[in-house]
């Protein structure tokens, strides 16, 4: 469970994120919003990436600014910062897989199950991540996630990034990842049709507030098509 209290971060006196008490608990949760709503920057408050101006943001019950023990069940996807660069996907995959106590046959069989999500263009490309397009970037991303096994997962804007075929694919992939065991799944997007489709609870954000949340039902689509219409 994510748990956050009081949380305020600014950023030369104008609010990014203000939240006074959030609880995330197991389950694909979607946080949708304009562009300089706070999301992303929930996420690195989340992740211990960035440091709020006051409050704190427990995981499972632990405040993530004073251990590390979250680091050991937490994944994530932001952007292609969190990649290395210079290294094949082949490489990235096996030195992640090294950091989590996967061995290389571990890394290999995961893997195997992603054929058809990488499309022939990943794998055994011979190129290097940094030469890699965008959409491609992310799939290196999304995979080194679930190489760890985690029990909770943040992707950033995931499907903007992907071709059609391969959104497809990410949300029959999360889905099936949230059946396999109890975790927390975190998503933002603007793609309100993928995130209504995956997701069991939305947050929808304005101005660093969480101003909706509630859970997905057959009317969310339409509710949130007519809030972002105004």
């Amino acid at each position: 469970m994510i748990t956050i209290n009081n949380l305020l971060k600014t950023y030369s006196r104008k609010i990014a994120v203000d939240i006074a008490q959030l609880e995330i608990r197991n389950g694909i949760i979607g946080l949708v919003g304009n562009n300089g709503a706070g999301k992303t920057t929930l996420f690195r408050l989340i992740l211990d990436l960035v440091k709020p101006d006051r409050g704190e943001v427990l995981s499972n019950e632990k405040d993530i600014s004073k251990n590390e023990d979250w680091k050991n069940y937490t994944a994530s996807y932001i952007d292609e910062g969190f990649l290395i660069p210079y290294l094949t996907p082949e490489e990235y995959f096996y030195f992640v897989g090294k950091l989590h106590n996967r061995t290389r046959a571990n890394v290999d069989e995961m893997l195997s199950g992603l054929t058809a999500f990488f499309d022939g263009y990943v794998l055994k490309s011979g190129k290097y991540i940094r030469d890699l397009s965008k959409g491609n970037q992310f799939k290196v991303g999304i995979a080194a996630c679930l190489i760890q096994d985690p029990d909770i997962m943040i992707l950033d804007e995931p499907f903007a990034n992907l071709d059609p075929s391969s959104q497809i694919r990410l949300i029959q992939m999360v889905r099936e990842l949230n059946k396999k065991k109890p975790m927390i799944i975190l998503i933002s997007s603007h793609d309100l049709n993928h995130i209504t489709e995956v997701c069991t609870r939305i947050l929808l954000m304005e101005k660093g507030l969480i101003i909706k949340d509630f859970q997905t039902s057959s009317d969310t689509l339409t509710e949130l098509e007519d809030y972002f219409r105004v």
